[in-house]
């Protein structure tokens, strides 16, 4: 007998109960495949914005010690300038390789004239700054004015003037434009002082940093440091986000046998706002996956049950011209797949519906410790998608199991005269 051709008949027969589990199973799907979506459209974000907008780039490569006994000895673990010229030849012949560019990083006070306060500042240059910051906005962000870049491009010509966070122009009354000074500390301990203007504000999108945060030109940075030729690291830009594990194997082996001894750091690791919310939203899948596992189950098993009880006589019927008992557990398990099979698919033109919807909608919202609106958008996750319909197909299929083989240890003659 075909176990095909009798499935899609049960299925038809039993057509309000086959619905109801039906759409539990559409629903279902589509649920988990809008918020892989989501989150999905979420981590592409992120990665873009600690990449591009944090300007970390892919990769990071300093001397060994240097996050450590660094903070206290600053200057001997700084690369010279012969230094970054090597490395920087080295790294540059590799394949998939678009920049390596050498970056310094200061602190110390702000100051109007009138009031003074703290300032975290990146020197830069702005060659290396414009490069970094390509790739920063999606097309859907330039078209509906979502500026993700955290700063705008350095003037080359003007190596005095520097961008300054929103939040710090507010702290300290500067508008574009004005003048501030910068006081610093020397690598050997001296005060070091200049007058810089205002070329711009930005917005860091984050709160904790959005009020003391300046971008200046890498010569500014080694003028007020007094550190000429130097550099505490050198970012790393491929053109391959998929490059950054196998390239930062690579630069190592080629760096050590060159005489570095240095470590490299990905942006990955860089960013722990990143690891944090990708580990809230693995977490937050799992969770509604497993909510969602657990009514496809429930209803697959409640219909099956429902459906042996109701077609107990067609069963012993089947048995009495001679469908072997394999044959009936067979026959639900077929009937389960089939209802996942067609579940699924209704759930992949209700997520398509969504998807376009929540997308055409333009909604926006503030994420958390952040200062600026994001876009909501949700994405197609094919990998999550296909494990979601292999899952439900085989949880499906499987919750069938128990009241098939229920069915079919029934002696023939009680299931003929089941009533």
């Amino acid at each position: 007998m075909n176990a095909r051709k009798l499935a899609l008949r049960g299925l038809a027969r039993n057509r309000n109960r086959s619905l109801v589990t039906l759409l539990a199973m559409a629903f279902g799907f589509a649920a988990i495949s809008l918020f892989a979506g989501y989150t999905h459209n979420v981590y592409d974000g992120l990665s873009r914005q600690a990449i591009y907008g944090e300007l970390l780039g892919h990769l990071t490569i300093q001397k060994r010690g240097m996050d450590t006994a660094g903070k206290l000895d600053p200057e001997r673990y700084l690369l010279t300038g012969d230094e970054v010229a090597r490395m920087t030849a080295l790294i540059e012949a590799e394949a998939h390789v678009k920049l390596a560019t050498p970056r310094l990083a200061l602190s110390g006070l702000a100051s109007n004239g009138r009031a003074s306060t703290i300032f975290l500042a990146e020197g830069i240059t702005p060659e290396a700054m414009a490069a970094l910051q390509e790739g920063g906005l999606t097309e859907y962000e330039i078209e509906h004015g979502f500026d993700t870049l955290i700063a705008r491009k350095l003037d080359p010509e003007r190596v005095q003037v520097v961008n300054v966070s929103d939040g710090l122009l507010e702290l300290l009354d500067l508008e574009t434009g004005g003048d501030a000074a910068l006081l610093v500390n020397t690598l050997t301990g001296q005060a070091n002082a200049l007058d810089v203007r205002v070329g711009g504000g930005f917005n860091t999108g984050n709160a904790g940093t959005n009020d003391k945060f300046i971008f200046m030109p890498l010569a500014l940075a080694r003028n007020l440091l007094d550190a000429e030729g130097r550099a505490d690291r050198l970012t790393v830009l491929l053109d391959d986000i998929d490059q950054t594990g196998p390239m930062a194997e690579r630069l190592r082996e080629t760096l050590q046998a060159a005489g570095f001894d240095v470590e490299i750091k990905t942006w990955v690791d860089l960013s722990a706002f990143y690891r944090q919310v990708r580990g809230m939203f693995d977490m937050i899948f799992g969770f509604i996956f497993a909510i969602v596992l657990t009514v496809v189950v429930m209803s697959v098993a409640n219909s099956m049950g429902m459906a042996v009880v109701e077609r107990t006589r067609e069963i012993g019927t089947l048995r009495a011209i001679g469908l072997k008992r394999p044959s009936v557990v067979r026959l639900f398990a077929t009937e389960s797949l089939f209802l996942a099979l067609i579940g699924c698919g209704v759930g992949v033109l209700i997520t398509l519906a969504a998807r376009w919807g929540i997308n055409a909608a333009d909604i926006a919202y503030i994420p958390p410790n952040s200062v600026r609106l994001v876009p909501l958008l949700v994405d197609l996750d094919p990998p999550r998608m296909l494990l979601t319909l292999a899952m439900m197909l085989a949880v499906g299929t499987l919750a069938a199991l128990l009241p098939a083989r229920r069915a079919a240890r029934q002696p023939i003659i009680d299931a003929l005269g089941h009533m």
